[in-house]
């Protein structure tokens, strides 16, 4: 029986996944749809016990020969700036992402002069390398989506997606946010940027995959506030990556009740930077039946041992509900 693989890798503080789904009529037999890249600072990879790797050499090693779809799920720096080592080896074939598809030739570079915060230095440099990942994608004969809600369509055999957010209304309010930092100029510019940097995890794509009955839900960054109207049938999902690396705002009581999830995956580093992995949200979660899985090693309450080092965290994807997960080694 066919499966369909989703690979958490171990980005530390980030996320990166990779889909590989079988489809004949795809290069190699192989649907590859990349989402978020983790992040590309040196300092996040100087500690590789417990099996940190950057995602172009976890791509590398694995033996990956294409990509069909990228997405971007927002810009930040641990979600967008691993992406970007990725087109030295491989172009997608389609960038998704929330704005539209000529907005990175408005932008402009931005400097990251001594004695800002780490917050904004991380911040500038996402913007900075969101505009070259596109140009680049552009220049080498990929095609750039503008992808918001609502839209549905299959992505190969037996493989569908569904965008639950951001609304059209949501990425214009994006555009005009990022218009104003791009515009302003001198002491205006860093009260615009750090707005927009406070904002951006709730302008995350929103994906629900559907493959031969078992649903993914996999919402970027998002935090509680951040599912506004989607209805409560559309977000059950059997694996649920927690938004917002599963910091207390990652979600709520009710929304975990909607998805009720078998899998719940948390992309939180080993150090639980940002109170990330929160432990009533794991808690909360365990409660309500789901297996707790984890993309890097935090500690987890209750548990009898710490996890094992690993690179990367694997499912395989049935029909049916299948659901199964498993840490990659070092």
């Amino acid at each position: 029986m066919e499966h369909m693989r989703l690979t958490f890798v171990n980005v530390g503080y980030g996320e990166a996944m990779v889909l590989e789904c079988p489809d004949p009529a795809r290069r190699n037999g192989q649907f590859v749809m990349v989402i978020d890249g983790g992040g590309n600072e040196s300092a996040e990879f100087a500690d590789r016990s417990g099996g940190r790797v950057p995602m172009a050499e976890y791509l590398t090693a694995r033996g990956l020969d294409h990509i069909d779809v990228m997405v971007s799920t927002h810009i930040h720096e641990d979600h967008i700036c691993g992406l970007l080592p990725l087109l030295e080896r491989w172009t997608p074939r389609e960038l998704w992402q929330t704005l539209p598809a000529d907005f990175y030739r408005r932008t402009r570079p931005l400097g990251v002069p001594e004695g800002v915060t780490p917050s904004q230095s991380k911040f500038l440099r996402a913007l900075n390398d969101y505009g070259t990942l596109c140009r680049l994608v552009e220049d080498r004969g990929g095609v750039i989506r503008t992808i918001t809600a609502p839209l549905e369509e299959t992505l190969c055999r037996d493989l569908s997606v569904r965008v639950l957010a951001p609304s059209l209304p949501r990425e214009e309010e994006l555009q005009e946010l990022l218009e104003g930092v791009y515009a302003a100029e001198g002491e205006a510019f860093w009260p615009l940027l750090n707005q927009l940097d406070g904002k951006m995890n709730n302008f995350s794509l929103i994906l629900r995959l559907d493959y031969r009955g078992t649903r993914l839900l996999l919402p970027g960054d998002t935090n509680c506030l951040g599912y506004g109207d989607i209805p409560a049938e559309a977000l059950q999902a059997d694996l649920f990556k927690v938004g917002h690396h599963g910091q207390r705002d990652g979600v709520s009581a009710q929304q975990l009740r909607a998805i009720a999830p078998r899998a719940v995956v948390c992309c939180a580093s080993s150090d639980r930077r940002y109170n990330s992995a929160d432990p009533g949200v794991l808690t909360m979660a365990a409660e309500g039946g789901a297996r707790l899985y984890f993309s890097d090693c935090p500690p987890v309450p209750g548990a009898a041992e710490p996890l094992p080092p690993h690179h990367a965290l694997e499912f395989t994807i049935g029909p049916g509900g299948v659901v199964e997960g498993r840490y990659l080694p070092l």
